[in-house]
């Protein structure tokens, strides 16, 4: 093993040094969102942000939960084996997902809009075996993601620092619990919106370093003729002329079959994206999910075009950490190409970068998965099973406590994992063995009414068994023996993960009309009940009745609150109906157009880039992060401008003793007051000059 480009002191520094900086900054944005905009800690704004994060956010929080660790040095690790088909592949086989699942978040906002989980809707469809089924799922979905995000990142941290990699395991999710615990979801969508712009400016130091300034490399075409050289050292097997610079990889292409499969299973099972869709107002979720989609695509393109390709470009020239020999493959698994790429860029500048991009990205994606599991085990396990009746501060306690033994429970695993040489390549590979037979059943549970708890129950089951079989069948007969080297080949990984993808597809229709159709009529779903915060919103001295889906009711007669209710509810449906096919067009065009119309020609016909065709690839990728900037690093800012500069003149009247003003009601009502002051404002204390605003809630 190379000397550590950082010493052991930097690598604790990041590591916990930065996780105490966002917990502080957490801590500190808590507290002003208490002052300013009425927002109080409650269970339902730890879950769900009020349920009223705008498109922006929600698009930056999908970026950053799924900038996994895998997403940087798994996709850094399949360009340096397949050239350039493996970002390609990467990318498009992990973006669909979002974009379908779009989707199912508007079917989710309609059918079941006070769900607090998606397992929560099994249970109201269902009943309580079929939601213990989807527990199983969910949380072995979380786990594994969980798993992989620690043994990628601790990894990188002892490969650059020397940290031994069993106390990176135990220190990176340290900051992580702190500032979930303090901030709930709406912590994770703030600091998602951190971590992305922080990620989003390293790829593009490493993109400009690679591409135009870099003395050894400089230009793509420059890049371009030492791949051609690389691949006459070592041509690659199953590739067009032994070309790094083709779509046509058969090894590239399994990879691809077994990336879509098994991200359908960590997209679709994992609570943390429903709960981003649950989290977003009725008329964000769609665009919000379409544009993290569509903005994420080029995180894993762009970086692995750039750093798995300088890898091959520069590991022949003395400046490459491991020179004269190639990478192990040991290390390219464990994700190591990425940081390889960088020392030999950028020196101890690129070593310390990658240490920052790759704790953003698991710290970022560690947030979500924290709020997941404490959902799940609050509203799913705790409230469901053992105290229905559990008030709102009860249910906030719970969740705190999940979060540390989730955190400490992970930690320890993770260890396991890298002590028995699982690392966050074996795990990327083989999680949708584990967990993809549960995406069909899941995803019908909100699209065909037909569906019956026999199929939604047996499905994923079944299908694990067939999976698991599939997967160590193909391995032992491929190979001889059972091993982590047999069982994580490709062959036997694409085997499991087709199989458990597949196989539902023959047993929900065969258990659904062998038992009998359901035809459920969704109303179950609709009676799921908010969280009872009332003693906590008392405590804070706020109304509860503010805080509730009507907004201000005072003055207000019980048959005017109902029609204003029954108004509003019917709007919101109407919306949401116009989006449900609207997202169903664009997530069917988008698919086509990533997975069909753009690779396909170019795998079909084994074409060769010539140096004008990689030149203008790279200019793509460049210019479509330029777009990913702009849509989750400029537009939140511009969406939530109000609301920010409403803030800034609390703090200014605050330090200057003016007072601050009295907010009544949630912070969505915040932009549309400062944007229609005359008639939504009342000013208090005229005569007395005390200038405190009263805001009335919807």
């Amino acid at each position: 093993m190379s000397t550590p480009a950082l010493s052991q002191a930097t690598g604790y520094g990041v590591v916990i040094g930065l996780g105490a900086i966002f917990a502080l900054g957490m801590i500190l944005t808590t507290w002003v969102l208490k002052r300013y905009q009425n927002e109080v800690q409650t269970s339902e704004m730890f879950s769900t942000a009020g349920r009223t994060v705008k498109k922006g956010l929600v698009a930056s929080a999908v970026v950053s939960s799924w900038t996994w660790a895998a997403t940087l040095l798994q996709s850094s690790g399949v360009a340096y084996r397949y050239g350039v088909s493996g970002p390609f592949w990467y990318a498009s086989g992990a973006t669909v997902q979002i974009l379908l699942f779009a989707t199912l978040a508007i079917e989710l906002k309609r059918r079941a809009p006070n769900a607090h989980t998606f397992l929560e809707v099994i249970r109201a469809r269902y009943g309580p075996i079929t939601h213990c089924v989807f527990l199983v799922f969910g949380l072995m979905t979380n786990i594994l993601v969980t798993a992989m995000l620690l043994t990628g990142g601790s990894a990188v941290v002892t490969f650059l620092t020397g940290v031994p990699t069993a106390a990176a395991c135990f220190l990176l999710p340290i900051g992580v619990v702190l500032y979930t615990v303090f901030g709930g979801i709406k912590a994770t969508f703030l600091t998602d919106y951190v971590h992305t712009l922080m990620i989003l400016i390293i790829i593009f130091i490493f993109a400009f370093t690679a591409y135009t300034t870099n003395a050894n490399l400089g230009s793509p075409g420059k890049v371009y003729d030492l791949l051609v050289e690389a691949a006459m050292r070592h041509p690659v097997s199953g590739n067009s002329e032994g070309s790094y610079l083709t779509m046509q990889s058969k090894e590239g292409a399994i990879f691809f079959v077994i990336n879509i499969v098994g991200n359908f299973g960590t997209v679709f099972c994992d609570n943390g994206y429903w709960q981003k869709a649950i989290s977003a107002s009725p008329s964000n979720a769609l665009p919000g999910y379409v544009m993290g989609g569509l903005s994420w695509f080029a995180i894993p393109w762009l970086a692995a075009t750039t750093m798995g390709l300088s890898a091959l470009a520069l590991e022949n020239n003395p400046v490459f950490p491991t020179y004269p020999l190639r990478m192990a493959d040991a290390d390219v698994t464990a994700g190591l190409v990425l940081p390889n790429a960088a020392v030999a860029l950028l020196g101890k500048g690129g070593a310390a970068a990658t240490l920052l991009l790759v704790f953003m990205a698991v710290t970022s994606a560690s947030s979500a998965e924290l709020i997941a599991v404490s959902s799940i085990c609050t509203y799913d396990i705790y409230q469901t099973y053992f105290n229905p009746k559990a008030s709102g501060k009860r249910l906030i306690y719970i969740a705190h406590a999940s979060c540390a033994i989730y955190a400490l429970l992970l930690a320890s695993f993770s260890t396991g994992l890298y002590y028995i040489g699982i690392s966050i390549g074996y795990l990327y590979l083989m999680m949708g063995v584990i967990i993809s037979s549960a995406v069909l059943p899941a995803a019908l549970t909100l699209l065909w009414s037909k569906q019956n708890m026999i199929a939604a129950t047996l499905s994923p089951p079944l299908g694990l068994m067939c999976s698991l079989i599939a997967w160590l069948v193909t391995a032992k007969k491929q190979s001889g023996n059972l091993s982590v080297e047999s069982t994580g080949a490709n062959n036997p990984m694409l085997a499991g993960n087709v199989v458990a993808l597949l196989s539902p597809m023959i047993f929900v229709p065969v258990l659904t009309y062998a038992f009998g159709p359901q035809n459920y009529d969704y109303v179950s779903m609709s009676l799921i009940r908010l969280g009872d915060d009332k003693e906590m919103l008392e405590e804070n001295d706020l109304d509860p009745e503010l805080f509730s889906s009507r907004g201000d009711v005072t003055g207000t007669s019980s048959a005017e609150v109902e029609n204003i209710a029954t108004q509003k509810a019917q709007n919101e449906a109407a919306k949401l109906k116009k989006a449900s096919v609207i997202a169903k067009s664009i997530t069917a065009f988008m698919t086509i157009a990533l997975l069909v119309l753009w690779p396909m020609p170019l795998y079909g016909t084994g074409y060769v880039f010539s140096r004008k065709f990689f030149t203008g690839w790279v200019s793509v990728g460049i210019l479509w992060l330029f777009c990913s900037a702009f849509c989750v690093g400029v537009y939140p800012v511009v969406e939530g401008r109000h609301s920010m500069a409403h803030t800034f003149r609390g703090i200014v009247k605050d330090l200057t003793g003016r007072g601050k003003p009295k907010l009544q009601g949630r912070e969505g009502t915040v932009e549309e007051l400062d944007s229609r002051e005359a008639s939504q404002v009342t000013t208090e204390g005229e005569k007395g000059g005390a200038g405190d605003q009263v805001i009335k809630g919807e």
